[in-house]
């Protein structure tokens, strides 16, 4: 693990965002460990430090808006963009799927980050890539604070994550014995 993974980590320490137990994650898969980013989002000085880290990654794209997927990219995102000098524009969920909501507008071909806070299977980035691409932005690049699959995701555009790791995830029906005999929560990211 690198020093940045360690900090990144040691910041979830810290907050209490790295939790145990038995989860069932946004992506329907089951784990024995949870990153509950909106503990760490209390702490604005954190926030500030996890992007400052993140915008090291992302200055070099050229872009003029961040796009944060609601709810987890509100806060990490809305602070990049603040460090960038960057608008901000937020997608919600309507009906479980992603839109652009509030009259939020995009130049043809505008230069969009889309910036999240926790990705196992990377569903709401592709989502949230698509929906720029359908409104006329040009995404450029994904930025993440923890990527659960340990880089395995993947879109067309480049990825940059603080922490890579690997906690193992589950189908529902093939839970390992610890997992089994304790009723999984929802954590939220």
């Amino acid at each position: 693990m690198s020093s940045q993974e360690d900090e990144v980590i040691q910041i979830f320490r810290d907050s209490g965002a790295l939790l145990e137990g038995h989860f069932l994650l946004r992506s329907g898969l089951h784990s024995g460990h949870s990153f509950q980013c909106a503990q760490v989002c209390q702490y604005l000085d954190k926030v500030t430090r996890l992007a400052e880290i993140l915008v090291e990654n992302l200055k070099g794209y050229g872009a003029t808006t961040v796009v944060g997927p609601a709810m987890g990219g509100l806060v990490i995102g809305q602070e990049v963009a603040r460090q960038l000098g960057a608008r901000f524009v937020f997608l919600e969920k309507v009906n479980d799927t992603l839109e652009l909501r509030r009259n939020f507008k995009f130049e043809s071909g505008e230069k969009v980050l889309i910036v999240e806070d926790v990705i196992t299977r990377g569903g709401r980035v592709l989502e949230a890539l698509a929906q720029c691409r359908a409104h006329g932005a040009d995404p450029v690049a994904v930025g993440v604070i923890v990527d659960r699959s340990a880089g395995a995701t993947s879109s067309d555009v480049p990825h940059h994550s603080l922490a890579q790791l690997s906690s193992p995830t589950y189908p529902a029906d093939a839970l390992p014995p610890e997992l089994q005999s304790s009723p999984a929560t929802k954590p939220g990211s």
